[in-house]
């Protein structure tokens, strides 16, 4: 990836598993900030099945340069076999705050 902003979403099974990994992440410098969301419902299909769980949404601000080590690192500290790791580019924003992502995980 470039390096641009991104938003990376995450999917996770509670709010002290979110808050868990979002440390890890901020902390390492992978992401400048992470919005814990939910109770969010989720619908999809695993392992033949529709399944529905109570997840929580993780939204990462980080950038293009930092993606594959962001990911590596989820994967590791993901609790899921198949975890949610979805990029998403930021086409636009306030200058300052995109400014912000960038130092915060350079």
């Amino acid at each position: 990836m470039a390096n641009d902003e991104i938003v990376v979403l995450v999917t996770v099974p509670s709010a002290e598993e979110g808050g868990r990994i979002a440390e890890a992440i901020v902390g390492e410098r992978l992401a400048a900030c992470v919005n814990i969301v939910g109770p969010i419902r989720s619908v999809y299909r695993w392992e033949g099945k529709i399944a529905r769980d109570e997840e929580h949404l993780l939204i990462v601000k980080t950038t293009g340069a930092r993606y594959v080590a962001l990911e590596a690192r989820l994967l590791e500290l993901h609790p899921y076999d198949v975890p949610e790791v979805v990029a998403l580019p930021i086409r636009a924003g306030s200058a300052a705050y995109l400014a912000w992502i960038r130092g915060e995980t350079s």
